[in-house]
């Protein structure tokens, strides 16, 4: 029993050290991964800052890129591509829920039934710098026919696939030789200036067909003075002479201090060949002559219209303020039917790049028989008809960028007749633009 203590002794001993063996062991590998982890750790941090500077990186070259695509410094572009800085393309498309009711001509005071029509609308711009002074343009659109006022083209005829026509194209020249001169020609904007936008002579739509001038120089540091003119074809015909539009137009402005303005001017267009003449209308579909006075199925008169316009511009608190009126006669009329005026007014601004903001605007109108010609004016004040009178009420609101909702409301009267029939008329529009 003694002998055996000793060997008892050794065996402890020796698991002891092998124990305490393992133990350094263990501590070591321990030590070796607690050292690999935070190396890890290290390591990680250090991509994390990386990535970070990458990031950062790469939104300075997107804001680098973004900056020379805008001030056009597309060097790195090869040859062939190098027209793309030429070029622009924009456009719009607007979706329209078109409600109009009519009074019935058989029982006064009551309504016909309503009718209700969805109307999109497409069009397409494309614009393109040829060199310093000339420019060129064209666009397409969409439209139910081949109207000169309206672009809107109804959901009807069991789906069947819709028009486009070319509703604009032209070029516009601006010698540097002569400063704030543009000359226009082709299928062009309307040039002339319409005080608050007013639709009374000329429908928003209506691009008309010709060559125009555009002139603006300043008199003295509030004073700036505009001079517009042109040479337009109304229709060419192989049997009698050609229809034509010759217009001067002049208007100063005036900046009365910060934001205020006024400005006045007058306009003369001068018809040559429609007296006598059949309907403008019939040139492109059905016969109407639009309320204008006729004789034995043509024009009875000439139409030299002289229109005096102003508007003034100011802050309502802090909101700009638009007031404008127009005034038309045709000098060239052989009745009392020959005038027409407008007086309206706008209230604040909708801008595209500021979601929230709005405006709201009203006009009040009557324009006789013969005080323009009917089919190019507003086609959605009675379908562009002379004789005719009422009010139109509009609230535009920036939904989001490039995207907004417009609601128009007209409450009109078809004088033509002694009933004066009354028309009530629900636009509304959301607009998306790019």
């Amino acid at each position: 029993m003694l002998e055996r203590i000793p060997a008892v002794t050794f065996i402890l001993l020796v698991f002891a050290q092998v124990s305490a063996a393992r133990a350094d062991e263990i501590g070591e590998f321990r030590e070796l991964i607690q050292k690999q982890a935070g190396q890890l750790q290290k390591l990680q941090q250090r991509l994390d800052e990386l990535e970070a500077k990458q990031k950062q990186q790469d939104r300075q070259m997107e804001e680098k890129v973004a900056d020379a695509v805008e001030d056009k410094q597309l060097a790195a572009l090869p040859d062939s591509l190098k027209w793309i800085e030429k070029v622009r393309i924009s456009g719009d498309l607007r979706y329209r829920q078109d409600h109009k009711d009519q009074e019935d001509a058989g029982r006064p005071g009551r309504w016909e039934n309503g009718v209700y029509r969805h109307r999109p609308r497409a069009r397409l711009m494309f614009e393109a710098i040829v060199n310093d002074q000339w420019d060129v343009g064209f666009r397409i659109a969409s439209g139910s026919d081949r109207s000169p006022i309206s672009t809107n083209q109804s959901l009807d005829e069991a789906f069947s696939k819709k028009e486009l026509w070319l509703d604009l194209a032209f070029f516009d020249w601006h010698p540097a030789s002569v400063k704030n001169l543009n000359i226009v020609g082709g299928k062009i904007k309307n040039p002339f200036y319409k005080a608050g936008k007013n639709q009374l002579i000329w429908d928003g739509d209506l691009n008309p067909e010709g060559i125009a001038a555009q002139y603006n120089t300043p008199l003295n540091d509030t004073d700036r003075l505009f001079l517009n003119g042109g040479g337009l074809w109304v229709d060419e015909s192989s049997t009698a002479a050609d229809i034509s539009l010759w217009v001067a137009q002049t208007y100063l402005k005036r900046t009365l201090g910060n934001s205020d303005n006024v400005l006045a001017g007058a306009t003369y267009y001068d018809y040559g060949n429609i007296e006598s003449r059949a309907d403008l209308r019939s040139t492109w579909g059905g016969s109407n002559f639009f309320g204008n006075t006729t004789t034995a199925g043509v024009y009875r008169d000439d139409f030299n219209i002289v229109e005096l316009f102003g508007e003034y511009g100011f802050k309502c608190g802090a909101m700009p303020t638009t007031l404008f009126a127009s005034r038309v006669q045709n000098v060239a009329a052989t009745t009392s039917e020959d005038t027409g005026w407008l007086l309206g007014t706008k209230f604040n601004k909708a801008k595209d790049d500021d979601p929230g903001s709005w405006e709201a605007g009203y006009d009040y109108r009557e324009t006789d028989a013969d005080a323009v010609v009917g089919g190019f004016n507003e086609s959605d004040f009675l379908g562009a008809q002379t004789n005719s009178r009422g009010h139109r009420f509009l609230f535009k609101y920036q939904l989001a960028k490039n995207l907004y909702l417009l609601m128009t409301y007209f409450h009109l009267e078809d004088t033509r007749t002694t009933s004066d029939l009354d028309f009530r008329r629900l636009l509304a529009d959301l607009v998306f633009k790019f």
